[in-house]
């Protein structure tokens, strides 16, 4: 019976950590679009203002990020945000500027050609990038975006040190009371969630195959 009602809250967890996945997501695919953009901006200023942030970011750890936008409000008499949305703005930042350097590599790889082939057929800009670059980019960062979105689900975990109840801190606290098996279990659920994304992928991959490139 125990093993039945542990896996209960732990599925409850995982409903808290799909959560942050899918809005981590939703949020920091466009924004680090809009990121890359900026960052290969030929407005110097504003590139420079743009990299220096992915850097910083890039460079500080996600569980240090958490804790900047859960406490550091407060120090300047702002007024806090709750744990769930704190964790949320933390992940959506970080994940953004890695997503923004994967685009922004997919970007910088297409042939400058084709851009110029597309204007001479009087095309503007924005329809050469929408209907003859994107897909080639979308094949191009396919591979490095499923890496970090499998990494996205690892790091989820990561909501706890602000004691978001996510998969492993429902096991985690189980752990206060002798039992620590539950925390080997998660293991599992998290296999499992990567198995799926990791067929997801493939599956689009081979879908994005007739884009040669």
């Amino acid at each position: 019976m125990q093993f039945w009602e542990i896996t209960l809250k732990l599925l409850e967890g995982l409903q808290t950590t799909t959560l942050i996945f899918i809005l981590t997501l939703v949020m920091a695919l466009p924004l680090g679009l809009i990121i890359s953009f900026g960052s290969m901006s030929k407005f110097k200023p504003l590139a420079f203002v743009t990299k220096v942030f992915v850097w910083i970011i890039r460079g500080v750890p996600l569980m240090l990020q958490i804790f900047v936008v859960f406490y550091v409000p407060g120090f300047f008499g702002w007024t806090f945000l709750d744990r769930f949305p704190s964790v949320i703005v933390a992940f959506v930042i970080n994940y953004a500027c890695y997503f923004s350097e994967i685009y922004r590599g997919g970007i910088e790889s297409i042939p400058k050609g084709q851009y110029e082939a597309g204007q001479v057929l009087g095309m503007k800009k924005s329809e050469v990038f929408f209907k003859v670059i994107l897909m080639q980019v979308v094949k191009r960062i396919l591979p490095p975006m499923s890496n970090e979105v499998i990494t996205l689900v690892k790091d989820t975990a990561l909501a706890r040190v602000i004691m978001v109840v996510e998969l492993l801190k429902a096991a985690e606290n189980y752990a206060a009371y002798g039992i620590i098996w539950p925390m080997f279990y998660t293991a599992v659920f998290y296999l499992i969630y990567v198995g799926i994304l990791t067929l997801l992928f493939g599956f689009f991959e081979k879908k994005l195959s007739y884009y040669k490139i």
